[in-house]
């Protein structure tokens, strides 16, 4: 009979299965004896009775068996979905202040837009027509029916203190913007231009046209400004064969304040008197408001000499109360040059001034600056009005920074020896006649026209080289029609001509109406000098030959 294994630590073994005999149990399961005694000592322990020496192996085996069975019912499956993981690093103090400070300057950008955003708002809702929110809108501005939108900017005085007949218009300027080939054109009226009222007004039925927006406005009164500016449009319209289908109304303070939000801005003097500008006319802002002031301070006041306008030819900068005096100065007083034209040499100086302010405002640096935006905006929302509808901003601000400054041309109704206007009546009137506008009609018609052709100008001839009579007259009337300016049909020297050839005499301008011919005779144009004698003026000639004869034309 096997020996009863004793217990070791309290532990006793499961006992094999017993093969036959009559206390046999399931094989694992002790009997209840044996589970009565699982847990007790087979003799209290105490600190005198050492305790039942084991065997170093069996107890390392035990112990190395209880482990396995803990970390198999503790430790996970290892898989890509439960492996174990990494502690997280904590962050450090550096990265939680950049992190805070990019979260401050993301909140301030946002404030400083909204804040923008809403000065904008309110200065759209005093100067646009409509709905403050319809801002938000891109409409297309409305268009004449060649394809251009056309603008009447006039300014007025009546925030300037002391200003006698603060409601003429001594600034009139149409600028015409073609919103699909992103240029633009500007032309100015001159203030003294006879012209009649088709009313009676109180400088009676016909007079200067800066009197006319104070006739319709009852002299400038705010609450008649949409009569006085409508009365304006047409008969600005009526002398230029334009459809203006906006305005825009500004006083000093608009000048002022815009280019004082710009900081300052850059024109170019172009005077014939070599010395440039001057105007002594604003020397009172010299002196301070001390009609005494002594030289000194005049000089320090306005280097180098002592006036206000005063300017070489060439690059200047302007702030802003000289931009405002610059727009003013005709030379109405001595001692003055460079101004000889008066208010013709203003007008052109006043384009200029436009130019640079839409120059500075679109810059980048400019539309960076919040100072500077918001300053515009008040500028322009505290003084300007339109009948431009707010829904039409957006497309006008857009259109403002899309047209470069190379695209926008100036046409001049006095441009020295193609003068269309000269002095009569006195003030001035068409060099055609009185009220006679015809001349000016095709002038701009032709400045605005988007086909070079037109555009250009140029003086054609055309010849007839073979020995079918009229065909210089019929090819003639046909470029007429195309938009050819034709001088003079006649016949060549020779009858010889076998294919048509045309003669390029301006070969420094003209490029545009040159690919127009080439292209429609579908040859290249000849450089040389003709074998005959051209008369001045003409920039091509051109001789038919008797490839272009019409197959079902007979001698």
């Amino acid at each position: 009979m096997r020996k009863q294994t004793s217990s070791i630590d309290g532990f006793v073994p499961r006992r094999g299965p017993t093969v036959g005999g009559g206390n046999s149990q399931q094989l694992g399961h002790p009997s209840p004896e044996e589970r009565a005694s699982i847990g007790r000592a087979s003799r209290p322990m105490s600190q005198s009775t050492p305790s039942r020496p084991v065997s170093a192996g069996k107890r390392e085996i035990d112990e190395s068996l209880s482990r396995i069975h803990d970390e198999e019912a503790v430790s996970p499956k290892k898989g890509i979905f439960n492996r174990k993981k990494k502690a997280k690093k904590p962050i450090s103090r550096r990265r939680k202040v950049i992190k805070r400070l990019v979260l401050l300057i993301f909140l301030i950008g946002f404030i400083l837009a909204g804040f923008v955003a809403v000065r904008a708002l309110i200065a759209s809702s005093n100067v646009f027509q409509g709905n403050i929110f319809d801002i938000f809108q891109s409409k297309p501005l409305k268009m004449d029916e060649n394809g251009r939108t056309n603008v009447l900017v006039f300014g007025t005085s009546e925030d300037d203190p002391g200003h006698e007949a603060a409601y003429l218009t001594d600034s009139i300027m149409v600028i015409s913007i073609d919103q699909n080939q992103k240029n633009a054109y500007m032309v100015s009226i001159p203030r003294d231009l006879i012209v009649d009222y088709d009313t009676a007004c109180f400088a009676g039925y016909e007079g200067k046209i800066n009197a006319l927006y104070g006739c319709y406005s009852d002299e400038g009164d705010p609450e008649k400004e949409t009569e006085g500016a409508a009365a304006l449009k047409k008969k600005v319209g009526s002398i230029l064969g334009l459809d203006i289908q906006y305005y825009a109304h500004v006083n000093y303070t608009v000048v002022r304040d815009t280019v004082k939000a710009l900081g300052s801005i850059d024109i170019t003097i172009e005077s014939k008197d070599p010395r440039g500008i001057m105007d002594s006319n604003f020397d009172w802002k010299c002196k301070d408001g001390n009609a005494r002031a002594s030289q000194a301070t005049i000089l320090k006041n306005c280097p180098p000499s002592g006036h206000f306008i005063d300017y070489p030819n060439g690059k200047v900068t302007l702030d802003a109360e000289h931009a405002l005096y610059l727009a003013q100065a005709r030379g109405a007083h001595a001692p003055t040059y460079g101004l000889e034209r008066s208010n013709f040499d203003r007008e052109v100086n006043q384009q200029k001034i436009v130019k640079a302010i839409r120059e500075k405002a679109v810059s980048v640096g400019t539309l960076a600056d919040i100072g500077k935006v918001t300053g515009l905006i008040d500028a322009l929302g505290n003084n300007l009005r339109t009948d431009f509808a707010t829904s039409e901003v957006r497309t006008l601000v857009q259109l403002g920074q899309d047209i470069q400054s190379t695209d926008i041309q100036s046409l001049s109704l006095v441009e020295e020896g193609n003068e269309l206007v000269g002095s009569g009546l006195g003030g001035v009137v068409p060099n055609a006649g009185n009220f006679e506008y015809a001349e000016i009609h095709a002038f701009i018609a032709k400045g605005l026209s988007s086909d070079p052709v037109v555009r250009e100008g140029a003086n054609v001839v055309v010849m007839n080289g073979t020995q079918m009579p009229g065909l210089a007259l019929t090819e003639s009337d046909k470029l007429t029609e195309a938009g050819y300016t034709v001088s003079n049909a006649t016949n060549a020297p020779t009858t010889d001509y076998k294919t048509t050839t045309i003669y390029r005499i301006n070969q420094k301008a003209m490029n545009g109406t040159a690919k127009a011919l080439a292209k429609r005779y579908g040859i290249k144009l000849t450089t040389t000098a003709p074998s005959f004698t051209v008369d001045g003026g003409v920039d091509f000639v051109v001789i038919i030959g008797a490839s272009s004869i019409p197959k079902d034309s007979s001698n």
